[in-house]
């Protein structure tokens, strides 16, 4: 069995844990048969992730969120990028929301326009299909 021997630090981890978020969705969405691309930079596009069907793109940042707290405020951390979906992931509970990009600083995640979905690939395709 392997064993994995290095110890990463508290951001690395952090870093390691969101980009882990990103390839569950990236792989989602490639099995429901959308094509993924992994921008290599997403500084000031704020784009985790861009799919496309064939004649529309799609670009998409994803958030992971530590808490299991369904009406927990999330804040606007990508200003007024064009952006088309945001995908929240909770890493204490097995939920998630998808949403449109908002404008306001803040917005309460379970708002009626967020779609829930649970962390399983029917589940989130079911609900990317409905936003």
């Amino acid at each position: 069995m392997p064993v994995k021997n290095i110890v990463r630090t508290a951001p690395a981890q952090r870093h390691y844990k969101e980009i882990s978020y990103e390839s569950q969705a990236a792989s989602w969405l490639v099995s429901d048969g959308w094509e993924v691309f992994l921008p290599m930079i997403d500084h000031d596009m704020k784009t985790d992730l861009l799919v496309a069907d064939k004649h529309n793109f799609y670009r998409i940042q994803v958030k992971s969120l530590d808490t299991n707290q369904e009406d927990t405020v999330v804040e606007n951390k990508w200003g007024d990028a064009d952006l088309d979906y945001i995908i929240y992931f909770s890493r204490r509970s097995h939920w998630g929301y998808l949403a449109r990009p908002f404008r306001q600083k803040r917005k309460r995640l379970n708002s009626k326009d967020h779609i829930r979905f649970h962390q399983d690939r029917k589940p989130f395709l079911k609900a990317f299909e409905k936003i």
